[in-house]
């Protein structure tokens, strides 16, 4: 047996523990984080793993194979970037950075040198969307039209104060945050966005960044998307319905807070009028996290490039983009 890959992970925070716990046979050789503390605590958790404060050094470790980056949005493509050009297999976290360009020297070092990288969409690796994704590839929707989807919470005390309010960090609010999931699962369903219009608008918090972003996009072949993220939301949602002429999908939520996760196929019946309807439910913990990793050591396995890549990242990016272009006119 190959001995295990090493791995590691840059930002300890919430998502580097997901990720720390997701990583199947893999060995987490050290975890690093600004916050030596931070870096610490999640250490601890795994036997064997040291902790660190230079991410530069734990890139380069001798004993890492493959660099998790889930640090603040800023970060992101520069670490990517160092890995990569160390030869070593990366995944970034959603967004993969604040703007596309951003991702460019990361896909021209992993280009130089094999490395394969993947951006953490982990919301294609939910059940219910997996299984929408298959029965949409079957042909049962018929051909497609629209998608509709919404994402949103509601914060919490000081959220305007955290990172990812200020612009220079995040590069953006809310757009950035979970709407990137809704335009790269609307780009998954129906295809790369061709018109782009938006809105952003900061209602509630008091922040340089928006709260809310509303967008409707449209492909070459004339599917559109419209799509609502929102940070004022005060009860957590989740909704993403793909429809197409003979039949419809409808996904929601997504659990923990938003509650259990669901699909509904809505088929329809030559009559028309009521559908023939069939559902599924997801009560289980969420294993997204692990089937994404999973699907990683494959590419590597397999010397793939990994989808959702760089390049699937920043056609999301272009999308937000443009919306921020169109609203600093």
């Amino acid at each position: 047996m190959p001995d295990p890959l090493g791995v590691a992970i840059i930002g300890c925070g919430l998502i580097g523990l997901k990720r720390a716990s997701a990583l199947g046979d893999c060995s987490l050789v050290i975890c690093c984080d600004t916050i030596r503390d931070r870096a610490e605590k999640l250490a601890g958790r795994f036997p064997g793993a040291e902790a660190g404060t230079d991410w530069r050094a734990a890139v380069n470790h001798p004993a890492v194979d493959i660099v998790i980056v889930a640090t603040t949005h800023n970060q992101l493509a520069c670490v990517a970037e160092t890995a990569a050009r160390a030869g070593k297999h990366v995944l970034i976290e959603k967004p993969g950075a604040r703007r596309p360009h951003e991702l460019d020297p990361v896909l021209r070092e992993a280009e130089r040198t094999g490395a394969r990288v993947r951006v953490g969409f982990n919301h294609r690796y939910h059940r219910a969307l997996q299984e929408a994704h298959k029965i949409l590839s079957s042909g049962a929707l018929g051909e497609l039209m629209y998608v509709r989807g919404r994402y949103g919470h509601g914060g919490r005390p000081g959220y305007d104060r955290e990172w990812r309010a200020d612009p220079e960090i995040s590069g953006g609010g809310e757009l950035l945050d979970q709407g990137v999931h809704l335009i790269d699962l609307a780009r998954w369903f129906i295809g790369d966005f061709q018109d782009v219009t938006g809105h952003i608008a900061t209602y509630f918090w008091d922040m340089p960044v928006e709260d809310n972003a509303f967008l409707l996009l449209r492909t070459a072949e004339g599917r559109t998307a419209f799509l609502h993220a929102t940070w004022t939301e005060w009860k957590n949602t989740f909704s993403l319905e793909i429809s197409g002429r003979v039949g419809k999908l409808e996904i929601t939520p997504r659990r923990g807070s938003y509650g259990t996760e669901k699909l509904a196929f809505y088929k329809m019946l030559p009559a028309m009028g009521p559908p023939e309807t069939t559902i599924w439910e997801y009560p289980m913990p969420d294993d997204s996290w692990t089937l994404e990793f999973a699907e990683f050591l494959e590419d590597i396995r397999l010397q793939r490039e990994p989808v959702p890549g760089i390049r699937d990242a920043q056609a999301a990016l272009r999308v937000i983009e443009r919306v921020y272009e169109e609203a600093s006119l």
